[in-house]
């Protein structure tokens, strides 16, 4: 099993938190909530407004989201699903995990391969797509 930490459409209440739950795609069993030790940018961009965490670690916020024990199957499914390694690459963060008193190796889906103008959008330490920043998620 592998941890995945997911911060946008994946985590519950969001437009694609069904996948983690379809039990044909492999195995997802959450483990908490949790916030990246180290800053990242998250942004909202392109045309269908996904949330993006991009890979500068240092800069932005820490992120808040989800953690998931995942079998294989599943990890293959999350890397096809987020278009890995074309749109996402799979890095791994240290998440600190809430309640747990401690810290995880996570993978996570970054973008390493942006627009330069990506950079100067706001970031959000906790993505909600019917949040106040008005960008709605469009689905594929």
């Amino acid at each position: 099993m592998a941890h995945v930490f997911v911060y946008g459409t994946l985590k519950t209440g969001q437009p694609n938190h069904r996948v983690l739950l379809e039990g044909a795609h492999g195995r997802a069993a959450f483990r908490g909530w949790g916030r990246t030790v180290e800053p990242y940018p998250l942004v909202i961009a392109g045309q269908r407004n996904v949330p993006r965490l991009l890979n500068l670690p240092g800069r932005g916020r820490r992120v808040a989201g989800e953690v998931y024990a995942v079998d294989e199957q599943m990890l293959r499914f999350l890397d096809e699903f987020e278009g890995c390694p074309d749109m996402y690459q799979r890095t791994r963060v240290t998440v600190a995990v809430e309640g747990a008193g401690g810290t995880l190796q996570c993978f996570v889906y970054t973008t390493a391969t942006y627009p330069p103008e990506w950079v100067h959008l706001p970031y959000h330490d906790d993505y909600d797509s019917q949040g106040e920043h008005g960008l709605r998620y469009s689905p594929r």
